[in-house]
C-alpha cells in the first residue's frame, strides 16, 4: 500500500512539475519586454508621454514666459521658438533687456549688463546652448534624422525615482544623458557635456511640476547647475503659449543703429 501511494504520489509531482515551469515561463516572458526594451522603444513611450508625435508636430510655435532666480536676483524670462530651429530668449532686470536669438544659422545677442546696447554676432561656441534650445522637439525626437546617436544605459535613480537612462551623443560630438521615469516615460532630468573653448562644461538640468496645455505636457518647474553644485538656477514656469503669430524677422539680428552726429557742428 505503502508502495501505491508513492507511486500516486510521483504521478501527481510529475503532473504538477509542467505547470510550474508553464507559470514560471509565462512570468519570464511577461517581464522580457520590459527588461529588453530598445532605446528606440523607450525614446518613442517618451513621445507619446508628452502628447504624441502628431500634436507635438502640430506646434509651429511655441512661447514661454517664466521667473529665474539667480541666487537672490529674480528675473523675467521669455523664450520664444518657430519651427524648425529659431529661437529667441529675453531677460528683463531694473528696465534692462538682454536678448540672445538664433535665427536657423547664426547666432547673435544684445547684452546691456556688459555694457553694449548694440546687436553683436555670437561665435559659434558661444551660440551652442541657444542650438540647442532652437530644436523645437528636443534632440531625442527624430534624433536619427539629426546625425545623432542614441544608447540605453539602463535604469538609474533620480531622487528616488526610477529612470531609463539614455545617452544621446549629438552630432557634434557633444553628450546628453536623460533620465526618463520609468511609470510616465516624463523627463525628471538632463546631464550635459558640451566642448565650450576647448575645455567640457557639463550642467545638470531638474524638470518637474509637468502640466498639459493643450495636449502636450511640459515642465512648469526646472532647476539648472553646474555638475555636482548643489545652488541651482530656479526657473518657475508662468505661461506657456501655442501658435502665437511670430515673424521670422523677430529672430534676425537688427542692423546697429548709426551713430547719432554730435551736436555743435559745423554748418
Amino acid at each position: 500500500m505503502s508502495q501505491e501511494r508513492a507511486a500516486l504520489s510521483s504521478r501527481r509531482l510529475a503532473r504538477r512539475v509542467p505547470v510550474a515551469l508553464f507559470v514560471a515561463a509565462a512570468a519570464f516572458l511577461v517581464a522580457l519586454p520590459l527588461s529588453a526594451q530598445t532605446v528606440d522603444e523607450v525614446i518613442a513611450s517618451s513621445v507619446r508621454a508628452r502628447g504624441g508625435m502628431e500634436k507635438l508636430k502640430s506646434v509651429r510655435t511655441l512661447r514661454t514666459t517664466s521667473k529665474v532666480l539667480f541666487g537672490d536676483v529674480l528675473v523675467t524670462a521669455v523664450q520664444t521658438n518657430k519651427r524648425p530651429d529659431k529661437v529667441r530668449e529675453e531677460i528683463t532686470f531694473q528696465g534692462l533687456n538682454l536678448v540672445q536669438s538664433y535665427d536657423g544659422s547664426s547666432g547673435w545677442m544684445i547684452n546691456p549688463f556688459g555694457g553694449r546696447k548694440d546687436p553683436q554676432r555670437m561665435s559659434e561656441d558661444d551660440a551652442k546652448s541657444l542650438v540647442v534650445d532652437a530644436d523645437f522637439d528636443h534632440p531625442l525626437v527624430d534624433y536619427k534624422e539629426k546625425g545623432h546617436k542614441a544608447e540605453l544605459l539602463g535604469h538609474d535613480s533620480v531622487e528616488g525615482t526610477d529612470c531609463y537612462k539614455v545617452r544621446l551623443t549629438l552630432k557634434n560630438g557633444d553628450i546628453f544623458v536623460y533620465y526618463l521615469d520609468v511609470d510616465s516615460f516624463l523627463e525628471l532630468k538632463l546631464e550635459t557635456q558640451m566642448k565650450i573653448r576647448g575645455a567640457i562644461q557639463e550642467n545638470e538640468t531638474y524638470y518637474g511640476d509637468y502640466e498639459q496645455v493643450d495636449g502636450i505636457y511640459y515642465p512648469f518647474a526646472v532647476e539648472t547647475a553646474r555638475k555636482g553644485d548643489s545652488n541651482r538656477q530656479k526657473t518657475t514656469i508662468e505661461k506657456v503659449e501655442i501658435n502665437v503669430p511670430v515673424e521670422d524677422s523677430f529672430f534676425v539680428m537688427p542692423a546697429a543703429k548709426a551713430a547719432a552726429a554730435p551736436s555743435g557742428g559745423s554748418r
